[in-house]
């Protein structure tokens, strides 16, 4: 394949113009009096990137071209813990980050994923928006990390099996669950008397493929792209976690900015997560009518035996010790007595 100096003239004028996630090192940025990279975990097609781009060109627009946003999407500088380093050191200034893995650092950041907290979009935006929100957003600040007003949709969590739906806590019994390498997940799982292993993602469908588990719990998202309807039967519509993007900033880098910049800058990141969660409900609500075309069995059971397990397990009892008694009371002020 050969290209004449004029067609790649215009490409890489093209490309300069554009600013697009693939190729974000383009002669635009020497112009800018900032240039400033933001880095996440998502494919370029999920609504987290598409809502990126915008805001990146709204950010450029605002400020006079002074502001340049290069996004590095799908892990392209790296794993999660490793961008959590380089958001801390100044390698990265911006990273979208499930607080859920933030909890590493930030112990407080995982109260949000406490299994069947959430009962609907309406609670988790109520409690995510208003002080629980803010309860966090004042321990990543003491972590030495600034981070925006406005959390962003990663989904609620749903459950999947090859054996049987689950309908209610006493089909968990015995089941064999792949769970993410996390405390929360094993803990809330082990209160179901269920038979939870921890395994890489990675290795998910294969595990799933093989029978070494009966089932797994994601996102819709994520059981689609991963294709997981294909070694799965039933996907019960369990909601049992919620999750979101924290979107972290460099402090150093953040109060490098003048007021006004720094002002336009978060002004339009906060306004792209709100966009990026009404996406997310678009995208779910299409997903279930796509798995559901491949053969995967819906069914929505009521959550209220899966809480009333996990209280007498004594779930919510042990995480309350772990957040303390003012998390805890914050969270429950939101979704109701837990423990």
């Amino acid at each position: 394949m050969s290209f004449s100096r004029r067609t790649l003239l215009k490409a890489s004028a093209a490309s300069a113009l554009l600013g697009g996630i693939g190729a974000p090192y383009v002669a635009r940025a020497q112009s800018a009096e900032f240039t400033y990279k933001y880095a996440n975990n998502l494919p370029d097609s999920h609504p987290m990137n598409a809502r990126a781009k915008e805001m990146a060109a709204a950010i450029k627009k605002d400020t006079n071209g002074r502001f340049d946003l290069q996004i590095f999407p799908n892990n392209q500088l790296g794993s999660d813990t490793d961008m959590l380093s380089q958001i801390r050191s100044g390698g990265v200034e911006f990273f979208t980050l499930s607080g859920l893995i933030l909890a590493t650092l930030v112990p407080a950041a995982s109260i949000n994923g406490i299994g069947f907290a959430f009962p609907d979009y309406d609670t988790v935006w109520k409690a995510m928006d208003g002080e629980l929100g803010a309860y966090i957003r004042g321990e990543i600040k003491k972590s030495g990390l600034e981070v925006m007003d406005r959390i962003w949709d990663n989904g609620f969590r749903q459950t999947t099996s090859s054996t049987k739906p689950i309908n209610g806590p006493e089909d968990l019994k015995g089941f064999k669950i792949r769970v993410p390498v996390s405390p929360l997940w094993t803990s809330m799982f082990k209160a179901f008397d269920a038979a939870p292993a921890s395994i890489n993602f990675a290795e998910v469908y294969s595990a799933l493929q093989t029978k070494i588990v009966e089932g797994q719990e994601n996102p819709l998202a994520i059981i689609s792209t991963a294709k997981l309807y294909e070694v799965q039967k039933y996907c019960s519509l369990t909601n049992h976690m919620w999750d979101g993007f924290w979107f972290l900033a460099n402090r150093r880098a953040w109060e490098k900015l003048p007021e006004d910049v720094r002002a336009i800058v978060a002004r339009n990141i906060n306004a792209a997560g709100v966009n990026e969660r009404a996406d997310v409900a678009k995208l779910n609500a299409n997903l279930q009518q796509e798995l559901a075309g491949k053969g995967l069995i819906f069914n929505q059971p009521n959550t209220a035996p899966f809480r009333d397990k996990l209280r007498s397990a004594g779930f919510y009892a042990e995480w309350k010790g772990k957040y303390g008694d003012q998390a805890w009371e914050i969270l429950e002020k939101a979704v109701g007595k837990l423990s």
